[in-house]
């Protein structure tokens, strides 16, 4: 099964949803998945296994992973223990900041993430509090619906970025390598991934680096994540087109070459699949 896009159903007036103090066991866990939507995933216990973007990490009490658009994730809870979390999902343009004069916006802490490639930050017991607190005033404003209560939501998701912000910045989490749950060459083939020109990209290529067989490769990955590593291949190539074709100008067969498809028709069949439009569908619609 190929990743697949998570979309949302609020209203473009309130691009907000909360996912409040969920247990999930494997089954009801969605696959391999990305949105445009950032997100916030706060673990209140049980454990299991976390699977973003180049690393495969663990899944515990107190965890706060920081999820920005675009990137594929997985949780894989423990079938004896499942995580509790509370997940929140926003569109970046619902936190947008009013410039007061200096360099702090909001959503700092997404892009520290993504430059650092580390999504995932241990809080200790003063920070849980913390954060527990206002995903608690989030949840209350969400469920009551009090005269303002959009308004409130939106101040309080505000407070939780800019303390997290604060924190995160203090601890400079990208120091302390995390925790790893598969095998070490599994790991260093998706940096490897994260590091490579996509268009040479292939099975024997990355099987030689990880200095593994390919059928070993193949069988690792499928049975770590529950993904083929041609499909997650595929997704990282599909991503890289969408971002280009909002942010530079370069003609769609020049994207669809640069991300490593050898021809214009099969890289439109290819991210109709994957993205629900054509790429200059999708190009004129986020533009």
């Amino acid at each position: 099964m190929k990743p697949i896009q998570k979309n949302f159903a609020a209203s473009s007036l309130f691009p907000f949803e909360i996912v409040y103090k969920d247990s999930k066991n494997l089954q009801r866990e969605l696959p391999f998945h990305y949105h445009e939507w950032y997100e916030l995933i706060y673990v209140y216990d049980g454990e299991g296994t976390f699977l973003v973007d180049q690393s495969i990490q663990l899944m515990q009490s107190g965890d706060l992973f920081v999820i920005p658009s675009n990137i594929i994730h997985r949780a894989l809870p423990s079938r004896h223990n499942p995580v509790t979390s509370t997940a929140v999902f926003f569109n970046p343009v619902f936190v947008q900041d009013r410039f007061l004069g200096d360099s702090f916006h909001f959503l700092q802490l997404f892009e520290t993430c993504l430059q650092q490639k580390s999504y995932k930050y241990h809080l200790d017991e003063t920070q849980r509090q913390t954060v527990i607190s206002e995903l608690n005033s989030i949840q209350t404003e969400i469920t009551e619906k009090k005269a303002g209560y959009k308004h409130a939501t939106l101040i309080h998701l505000q407070k939780l970025l800019l303390y997290i912000n604060r924190e995160w910045h203090q601890s400079d989490p990208a120091g302390v390598p995390p925790p790893h749950t598969a095998p070490g060459w599994m790991n260093d083939i998706l940096s490897f991934i994260e590091r490579q020109d996509l268009r040479n990209l292939s099975l024997s290529t990355l099987a030689k680096y990880g200095n593994v067989s390919t059928a070993h490769l193949s069988r690792v990955f499928k049975k770590t994540t529950g993904l083929k590593i041609s499909e997650y291949i595929m997704t990282k190539k599909i991503l890289k087109a969408r971002k280009m074709l909002v942010g530079s100008t370069l003609t769609v067969e020049v994207i669809a070459r640069e991300c490593g498809f050898e021809s214009l028709p099969y890289f439109h069949r290819t991210f109709k699949k994957y993205s629900g439009m054509t790429p200059s569908r999708f190009r004129k619609q986020n533009r």
